[in-house]
């Protein structure tokens, strides 16, 4: 379906933080005059309005069978106006060093997402998501100009030596210490029980809603890798795994015994070379009780007997240094928030109501 600008899953993710409301209107000094009632707060002057608010309450909570009580409503909606405020303070920074996503780049990134639908489908897909056009290319326009700034800010500046690869080795010697074969797996997963698109972690939010869709497209995926396209790229785009559909499909590392539990599966990767891919197999609600809940497709990306990995292996290297970076990026990232928030001028209007009113 819809790509990850759906999901707002930075939003989703903060639903349940209701600590944050206590962070939010500690510093309120209970005055909310001087502001439109449509506008919920300013950052440096630049309003958030209660529609934008109102969006993705909807998206986040509007589909769920039990309806939140007013003050769970009212934490959901504090923190979606936090992170609204957050990405607004983001956006102004980007703009100050001119880092913000080109038309161009949000067009593409748009005409990617249009390109498995048929016009009447894509708008059928922005109505089930309760999303406009205009509304769809300010998230991408948010994320793109995000990941702009931060490859500027962040991750350019981050260096991971070999002196800090060696030490980690050192301190985690263990890790790569393996005890039997291990099988280096991706996975396309498609599933037929019906599910939120939005939460199926792949970029074009595609989501099956039954077993007739669940063949029809596992089968259509089968055929394109068939016919050459790339695994990855297709477990990014369509995969319904949430656990691994952004990252390729990629499984990581898998013991031999873990695979035997699925014997079909092990009988058809043991079977590979690194680079081949199985057919489409099933994939069941338990192995005892072989309820089919899907299909999947699994390619092989290495293999590696058991023994100590030694800091001279290649793979080694890699992992210990990606595993260093996306770390020590993260930490950048929230210190650089804090700051920005530090030197920004935030009014939240909302928060100081609620505040006043009290809780009810």
């Amino acid at each position: 379906m819809l790509r990850s600008a759906f999901r707002f899953s930075r939003i989703t993710r903060t639903v349940a933080a209701a600590g944050l409301l206590v962070a939010t209107v500690a510093a309120v000094t209970g005055c909310n005059h001087g502001h439109k009632a449509n506008v919920l707060a300013t950052v440096n002057g630049k309003p958030i309005m209660k529609s934008e608010v109102d969006l993705l309450y909807e998206n986040a909570v509007g589909k769920q069978q039990q309806t939140p009580s007013e003050v769970q409503a009212e934490i959901v909606r504090l923190n979606i106006l936090r992170q609204l405020i957050d990405e607004q303070i983001l956006m102004q920074r980007a703009t100050k060093m001119h880092l913000v996503a080109s038309d161009e780049d949000v067009n593409s990134r748009i005409n990617e997402i249009k390109a498995p639908f048929t016009p009447a489908q894509f708008k059928q897909r922005l109505e089930q998501n309760h999303l406009t056009l205009a509304a769809l290319k300010r998230e991408i326009l948010n994320r793109l100009t995000d990941e702009k700034l931060f490859n500027k800010e962040i991750n350019s500046k981050i260096d991971v030596t070999d002196a800090q690869i060696s030490s980690y080795y050192k301190e985690h010697k263990a890790e790569f210490n393996v005890a039997q074969p291990q099988y280096h797996m991706a996975q396309i997963l498609v599933t037929n029980m019906p599910a939120n698109p939005q939460q199926t972690g792949n970029l074009q939010n595609s989501k099956a809603m039954n077993e007739a869709e669940a063949r029809k497209k596992i089968q259509m995926l089968y055929r394109r890798l068939k016919n050459g396209d790339d695994f990855a790229t297709l477990a990014t785009n369509f995969s319904e795994n949430p656990q691994n559909a952004s990252n390729g499909g990629d499984m990581g590392y898998i013991a031999e015994d873990a695979i035997k539990s699925d014997p079909e599966v092990y009988n058809a990767i043991r079977k590979l070379t690194p680079g081949e891919i199985t057919g489409i197999l099933p994939t069941y609600s338990t192995p005892a009780h072989k309820k089919i809940t899907g299909y999947a497709i699994y390619k092989l990306l290495d293999k590696e007997g058991a023994g100590q990995r030694d800091l001279s292996d290649p793979r080694v290297q890699q992992a210990i240094r990606q595993q260093l970076r996306q770390s020590r990026s993260q930490l950048l990232k929230d210190a650089y928030l804090e700051m920005l928030r530090d030197q920004a001028h935030v009014r939240n209007y909302y928060a100081e109501e609620i505040f006043k009113s009290g809780a009810k």
